[in-house]
């Protein structure tokens, strides 16, 4: 045996040894952490078990919030007649030009008053048995108009005829930030639907497990307008001031919900 060696044979392990076993050591833990998913039992990740022979309950509900209506939406405006198409633009432009200055000095914005419609068109004069004769052009311009002040609507619409509008259909009363109103009808849908399951479940003798799925429906939130009718000029020309009533204007909203009941 030569000198300066133990008695039994000690192994040596090189740098290339040593980190091979590293490796070996971090992929036994890294193996040891990739546990499935359906490995785990369903209470430890904070999830109902729900049995084989659990009922779905798929239910659809409505739910619903009402606000006072905070703005108003008109559709003004003028039609003219003439012997001469040109007459009848004309005379359309000056009286439209009074109904927008009335707009703006009852304080309406610009961005409120958007054009609707302009329209020229020919007038005959239809007899039987004989050609249709042309007896002028009538012209009409239309604006849709935001009255974001309910209380003055009434007072601005009597102003508008008296400045030459002769075509008024609406208002058409709405909400302008309906959101708040919409999260509220989503609110009572849910609780709706929580509800409607515990009747189903006590009737079927059965508990609720979990709610598994909700989807709202696609076409959204509905927001209900408070329509009036159109009014022309010969209806409010010796009317009395005109009265609007704001009421209360409803949003719903429906959900698709689907219940385990066992």
């Amino acid at each position: 045996m030569p000198s300066g060696q133990a008695s039994g044979e000690r192994s040596v392990m090189t740098k290339g040894d040593v980190r091979m076993k590293m490796r070996m050591l971090l992929t036994a833990g890294a193996a040891s952490l990739l546990v499935p998913l359906g490995t785990v039992p369903a209470a430890a990740q904070g999830v109902p078990t729900v049995s084989p022979n659990a009922t779905r309950l798929d239910i659809a509900v409505t739910g619903e919030s009402s606000r006072v209506p905070d703005l108003a939406i008109i559709d003004a405006g003028v039609e003219t007649r003439a012997p001469t198409a040109r007459g009848a633009i004309e005379e359309n432009a000056r009286r439209m030009t009074q109904v927008l200055a009335a707009l703006k000095k009852a304080g309406i914005a610009e961005k409120d008053v958007q054009t609707s419609s302009i329209n020229l068109s020919p007038q005959y004069d239809y007899r039987r048995d004989e050609a249709p004769v042309l007896t002028g052009y009538s012209a009409s311009n239309r604006v849709s108009v935001k009255f974001r002040d309910i209380a003055k609507a009434g007072d601005i619409l009597d102003a508008l005829v008296a400045v030459g509008a002769n075509q008024i259909n609406g208002p058409s009363l709405t909400i302008d930030r309906p959101e708040e109103a919409m999260a509220e009808a989503r609110l009572d849908a849910i609780a709706k639907g929580r509800q409607r399951a515990e009747l189903y479940a006590r009737a079927l003798g059965k508990r609720v497990v979990r709610l598994a799925m909700v989807s709202e429906g696609g076409g959204g939130p509905i927001i209900r307008p408070t329509a009036m009718r159109s009014m022309a000029m010969e209806d409010v020309a010796a009317a009395p001031p005109t009265p609007i009533m704001p009421g209360e204007q409803e949003v719903s909203v429906t959900l698709s919900m689907s219940f385990d009941l066992e």
